[in-house]
């Protein structure tokens, strides 16, 4: 059983998976290896004309991903993307 929210549920609470590892792909496209095993590739081009993500348009700070406890981030941390938006917005890749 589990409570969020003062509601009791039956069972165990599903956790959202990891990312466990990381890659740059060309064209700002993200390869990544989930804690299921599953591999999907995730589109940042979307992103890219939002402030807070415009340092990632230098293909140098693309490039440069990594982890960091499980979440992908970009110059020293100050740009990440939550692992619950690429698990959720990224497409099973087709190759591993």
């Amino acid at each position: 059983m589990f409570i969020i929210d003062g509601i009791a549920y039956a069972g165990e609470a599903s956790k959202m998976p990891e990312v466990v590892e990381v890659r740059p792909l060309n064209d700002y496209t993200l390869w990544l290896r989930f804690s299921t095993g599953e591999v999907k590739i995730f589109d940042v081009k979307p992103l890219l004309d939002r402030p807070v993500f415009a340092p990632l348009k230098d293909v140098g700070v693309f490039q440069s991903v990594y982890l960091d406890y499980g979440v992908t981030v970009w110059n020293d941390g100050n740009i990440d993307i939550a692992p619950e938006t690429l698990y959720e917005k990224s497409t099973p890749a087709l190759w591993e």
